[in-house]
């Protein structure tokens, strides 16, 4: 693994911190899903962690929350705390366990508090201002991939040992 350096106007996800940090993101961001805005605000939340692309949690008011069906399932992270998910539906168009939120996030991630999070890979599109994102590899972390982030990205194949 080598780092990539970022160049001006970019960011590395080697800088970002572990413990993840929360910030406001005042960018334009977008969710379609089977030729539907779900989503679209421009009061978005992103957590930063080291070796991760950027995760976006919008809030549930800037969300079409009729699109999304919870999930009895749950997961933890030792970070934020328990995590529950979404089925996005939209007619006849579904992507199970597609979104997740914190209902009650641990001390320090109080600020993510029912706002979604999407996986890129499994809605139609997700944006960033106007630039469509790429999703992270092996989605089980749902990093959003901007041309102002570089890494390599913890996620794929080979990279968990990292």
């Amino acid at each position: 693994m080598k780092r990539i350096k970022p160049k001006p106007g970019q960011e590395s996800v080697w800088d970002y911190p572990r413990p993840p940090r929360v910030e406001d993101v005042s960018k334009h961001v977008r969710v379609v899903f089977n030729g539907t805005v779900i989503a679209d605000t421009n009061r978005a939340k992103r957590v930063l962690e080291t070796s991760h692309p950027p995760v976006y949690y919008i809030p549930p008011e800037d969300i079409t929350m009729e699109f999304l069906h919870q999930l009895p399932q749950t997961t933890y992270c030792e970070f934020k705390g328990r995590a529950a998910y979404y089925t996005v539906r939209v007619d006849e168009k579904e992507a199970p366990a597609a979104a997740w939120f914190y209902p009650n996030p641990v001390k320090g991630y109080e600020g993510l508090k029912d706002h979604v999070a999407f996986y890129p890979s499994r809605m139609e599109a997700c944006y960033v201002g106007d630039e469509q994102v790429q999703s992270q590899e092996g989605d089980f972390y749902g990093g959003w991939i901007t041309s102002e982030i570089v890494g390599p990205f913890k996620g794929g194949a080979g990279t968990w040992g990292w």
